[in-house]
């Protein structure tokens, strides 16, 4: 049986704060983004459940998953972090783009932290061929995301990955520009389980040699931040899609960092005190 799957965007790093730090290279959590992880540690109701906690391998998801799922870990001595290249974030900027596997390493494994980075090989962070910023190969890594998790044995799993690709993972693009570039607030997470349906087209309506892997919002968690309970029919998510890489466009946050500097990027939503 499919595992349920808890998606988490990361905490507030140093680039939420403004657009000028998207330039900072794979930047920490801030002092506020550290405190958000303490209150998802302490609220998020089923951390005796959880039986694989997996991250993008950039800084700020690999501190949010361990600060928020310490029970889990300390429960379990023997869990550790796994880290999925294929999570990391869609765009080129050095903000999105990861770290080498040797300063992983260092960082996190030769320091003793529960990190497994045996997934994580060397050209994860180029940025090129299927780690390009472009939206077909965006569409096709959350794919291979989506699948990876569906073939896991664990029965619940959390994921903590980045708001933009989240839309891509979930294929769940409603509200997707309600904030700079996601729909997701630092640390929010929603819960979802795979479909019985099978699809053979992707949210673009291409056609697939294999299953799209789809994965539906359970009615619960939808009504946990204020949505109807059933969620949106599929068609409606193709619109959704389409609504919402006009909107990223129209915010200047195209995935290729050459597209972004001829674009006119705005200063975001400021939530909480924090732009996100």
């Amino acid at each position: 049986m499919a595992p349920t799957v808890h998606f988490v965007r990361h905490a507030q790093g140093y680039h939420n704060l403004t657009t000028a730090n998207h330039v900072l290279p794979d930047p920490e959590l801030t002092q506020l983004g550290e405190q958000q992880c303490a209150k998802l540690r302490d609220t998020f109701p089923n951390h005796s459940q959880i039986e694989l906690v997996a991250a993008s391998p950039l800084r700020r998801t690999i501190h949010t998953a361990l600060l928020s799922f310490q029970p889990v870990f300390q429960e379990h001595k023997d869990f550790k972090l796994i880290l999925i290249p294929e999570a990391q974030e869609t765009s080129d900027v050095p903000c999105d783009t990861g770290s080498d596997r040797e300063v992983l390493q260092k960082e996190f494994v030769d320091r003793g932290l529960p990190v497994d980075i045996s997934l994580v090989h060397d050209g994860w962070n180029s940025k090129e061929g299927k780690w390009a910023p472009q939206i077909g190969a965006l569409r096709n890594r959350a794919r291979e995301v989506r699948q990876w998790l569906r073939a896991r044995p664990e029965k619940e799993i959390v994921l903590v990955t980045h708001g933009g690709l989240l839309h891509y993972l979930t294929e769940d693009w409603e509200d997707s520009s309600l904030y700079q570039g996601t729909g997701w607030l630092n640390t929010e997470y929603r819960t979802y389980k795979f479909s019985d349906t099978v699809d053979t087209e992707d949210i673009e309506g291409q056609k697939l040699s294999g299953d799209d892997a789809t994965i539906i919002e359970t009615p619960e968690s939808r009504s946990r931040r204020g949505k109807t309970p059933e969620a949106p029919s599929r068609d409606e998510q193709k619109i959704y899609y389409n609504k919402g890489i006009d909107g990223w466009d129209a915010q200047g946050l195209q995935p290729s960092q050459k597209d972004r500097q001829s674009a006119k990027v705005p200063e975001g939503k400021e939530v909480d005190g924090s732009r996100v």
